[in-house]
């Protein structure tokens, strides 16, 4: 009873903070660590020891797997160069450089130094997308630091289990090479071989719960797999951590072959649940620890001012080996033609994000106790792990808020990102429009048809009406409809309350309407013209441009300024205003009862109209159905 006490008690402090934090406007994280710490000092506090297998097994199959579902595979392979120096290349520059300096400030041999320098090495996935996406990080930035932190962690373990070995015998550079190729591949294969079978699992399952079960199960598949493997004579294994990131990598990718859209649906807020509580969880465990790592401290025979110094000291190492290395690995690629030109490089300001966001988390804490317990100085080790730990996350994470926007650097634009997800909708349309071109199958009637036609039509143009703000029909809709289906609610509860209509009749209402109140689209209100004023031009190739696109760049002076040509002559009102490229007519948009500017495509032929709305400076072609 006591232990399920205080499970509850600690889920529950996760939540309440977690919520708190967000209403005032503070990163959940940070606050979580700051409670942890506090209350590890309280007596009636029980100690909350992080161990090496609730960690490695329990905690970071499922945070590895959440966090690799989500991520992009197309993504990962384009910016695979610098996820893989940062996660390979930089895990073993900060392991040799943390450990030459351990060695000579804790006098301990250096096997020791490299085993902390593998220890507190790896950024923390959890840590990373945290705190990073909050903050609005560019988004190739949140993919790289994404990517290097899930597979940073195989790096580190390999290092650290060979410098483990070194410590209590010797071993050779060979051998650990070995180890490492043999922990990579073996981990790629066994992550490849489940994301296969599981696959292939999942292609035959027809019902929604059993699939999201075995999407639970995947992860310690993967994990337990991989680590169980032992080759005949050789002291190496494949690596769990890279097994469940490839894993989760390639069906997450799979995903919309494998599985049907109500068990994405399922899985997706599974994994979001279980991602928010065990990343929060891991966040106050983590402060929790303070008490008992301190109290080991006696067993030391330094002095205290000795180790505050060398802890310090690894602090500042860890955070100035990242930027040694990140700038160099930025540009220096980059002295070959090939790369400059696939790859141009990006702005300062982004490199020195990447090199600022290096937070620290609970696999550090969790790694440093695999030391064994004869290790020279094993105590002072631990604490400089949990100062490191601590320390990125709080001065790291803390200022990058400040940072962001004292430097300027650009994240993602909501007005860049409607006018992409208007543009896929508009080609995912025409695709299911070609479909009914074709003829449907079976006694269809035309209204049906019809109906359908429509039902696509206005899907598309409520996403163009975002890039005019709010105010529109679809956003009308959306707001009238969601007070309609509370007032359907309320009534149906009634009905409930009387008793007299059986309970699983009421149950299957009440679904239907809470499925059609989550598909709504519900734009805030509070969203005003100011905050849509900017150019909304997405950057592409010149080879790959729209010729239309590219000859259409001087803004002809507008026919009628006030408004649409046709519905000022016939009285009528608009929508959107859209202005032609090419003889400066203003026409109303396809969301507008009569959509007079595709009418003047229609009628002349000229290819090209742009956005006529303040702010606004996006462009769309007419007959590759692309935009600019």
């Amino acid at each position: 009873m006591d232990t399920a006490l205080t499970l509850v008690t600690l889920l529950a402090i996760v939540v309440a903070v977690s919520a708190g934090a967000g209403r005032i406007g503070m990163s959940a994280p940070l606050v979580l660590i700051v409670v942890g710490i506090v209350g590890s000092y309280l007596p009636f506090v029980p100690d909350f020891e992080l161990t090496p297998e609730l960690v490695l097994v329990g905690l970071l199959p499922p945070l590895l797997y959440a966090a690799s579902i989500r991520s992009s595979l197309i993504d990962f392979r384009a910016n695979k160069r610098p996820i893989l120096l940062l996660s390979i290349g930089l895990v073993i520059f900060t392991t040799v450089g943390v450990g030459f300096l351990v060695s000579v400030l804790l006098d301990v041999p250096l096997a020791v130094g490299f085993a902390l320098g593998a220890v507190v090495a790896p950024p923390d996935a959890v840590a990373a997308t945290a705190i990073a996406r909050r903050v609005g990080l560019p988004r190739r930035v949140v993919t790289i630091l994404e990517g290097e932190s899930l597979v940073n962690d195989a790096t580190a373990i390999v290092i650290l289990r060979a410098s483990i070995a070194a410590i209590a015998g010797t071993v050779s550079v060979w051998e650990v090479g070995g180890g490492f190729v043999i922990s990579a591949a073996g981990g790629l294969l066994v992550g490849v071989a489940v994301a296969y079978v599981i696959g292939r699992i999942r292609t035959l399952i027809q019902d929604d719960l059993t699939d999201v079960a075995v999407s639970l199960l995947t992860p310690w598949i993967a994990y337990v797999g991989a680590e169980q493997i032992h080759l005949p004579g050789i002291d190496a294994h494949p690596s769990g951590v890279l097994a469940v990131v490839v894993a989760g990598l390639i069906l997450g990718h799979k995903s919309p072959v494998i599985q049907s859209a109500s068990s994405r649906l399922f899985e997706r807020t599974n994994w979001n649940t279980i991602s928010y509580v065990l990343e929060n969880a891991v966040f106050l465990l983590i402060g929790l620890q303070i008490r008992s790592i301190v109290n080991a401290l006696d067993d030391s025979d330094l002095s205290a001012t000795r180790i505050g110094v060398s802890c310090a000291a690894v602090l500042v190492a860890v955070i100035a080996l990242r930027f040694i290395w990140v700038f160099p690995a930025t540009y220096l690629p980059r002295l070959i033609p090939r790369v400059a030109a696939a790859d141009p490089r990006p702005p300062v300001t982004s490199i020195f994000m990447v090199a600022w966001t290096g937070m620290r988390g609970v696999l550090t804490l969790a790694a440093v106790f695999l030391l064994p317990e004869d290790t020279p100085q094993r105590e002072v080790l631990v604490l400089m792990a949990f100062v490191v730990t601590v320390g990125t996350l709080l001065i790291q994470g803390l200022s990058i808020p400040y940072l962001v926007g004292r430097l300027k650097v650009d994240g993602p634009d909501q007005h860049e990102d409607h006018l992409q997800e208007a543009t896929v909708f508009q080609s995912v349309t025409e695709a299911g429009m070609s479909y009914l071109d074709e003829g449907v199958d079976g006694d269809v009637s035309d209204p049906v048809v019809q109906r359908l036609r429509q039902r696509a039509t206005d899907r598309t143009n409520a996403v163009w009406e975002r890039l005019g703000g709010t105010g529109t029909p679809s956003a009308q809709y959306s707001r009238i409809r969601a007070a309609m289906l509370e007032r359907e609610r309320t009534e149906l509860l009634r009905l409930r309350d009387l008793g007299t209509i059986d309970q699983s009749v009421l149950a299957r209402v009440m679904n239907a309407l809470d499925v059609e109140e989550s598909i709504l689209d519900r734009l805030y209100e509070d969203e005003t013209t100011a905050d849509r004023e900017t150019d909304l031009r997405p950057s592409y190739d010149a080879e790959g441009a729209c010729e239309h696109l590219t000859a259409a760049c001087s803004v002809p002076p507008p026919r009628t300024p006030a408004g649409c040509e046709e519905c000022l002559a016939e009285g009528l009102d608009w929508v959107h205003l859209r202005l032609c490229m090419e003889c400066g007519h203003v026409g109303c948009c396809d969301s507008s009862e009569d959509k007079h500017a595709t009418g003047h495509f229609e009628q002349t032929g000229h290819p090209v109209m742009r956005s006529f709305e303040p702010g606004e400076a996006w462009r769309w072609c007419f007959i590759d159905q692309a935009s600019g």
